[in-house]
């Protein structure tokens, strides 16, 4: 079982933004931004371009209004996507808010944010997804 699927299983606590049947949001506990938000199909596969069509093109679909409400949350000039996938053996996406190519370079330090500052990031993405 992966970091991914316990997170998605509830065996370790995370700061969930949303969650369907097949995909699990939630805030990176060690965001390279303010408002980084990792997008992770429930299937374990390790590879983001061996996941089945429909989970491939799911995933974006489902980060869609995730990344809008990243926007309108942060002062940034978009949301910002990557695959890096080489932290966790598990698909994912990462959706960054930015301001430049350079605030998605994953070799900056990246510490960990304190729970309150989570929660406070939480609580702004949830507000903007619940405005649609």
């Amino acid at each position: 079982m992966t970091l991914f699927s316990k997170i998605i299983a509830g065996e370790i606590p995370s700061y969930k933004i949303a969650e369907d049947d097949r995909f699990f949001a939630f805030l990176d506990v060690f965001p390279l931004r303010t408002g980084h938000v990792l997008v992770v199909p429930k299937v374990e596969v390790d590879n983001l371009f061996d996941l089945e069509p429909e989970y491939l093109s799911g995933i974006l679909t489902f980060a869609q209004p995730i990344g809008k409400a990243i926007e309108r949350a942060f002062a940034c000039n978009r949301c910002g996507i990557s695959v890096i996938g080489l932290e966790v053996p598990h698909a994912h996406v990462h959706l960054v808010p930015i301001n430049n190519s350079n605030d998605l370079n994953f070799t900056q330090s990246k510490p960990r944010a304190t729970d309150d500052a989570l929660q406070k990031v939480q609580q702004l993405i949830l507000a903007e997804l619940n405005r649609g």
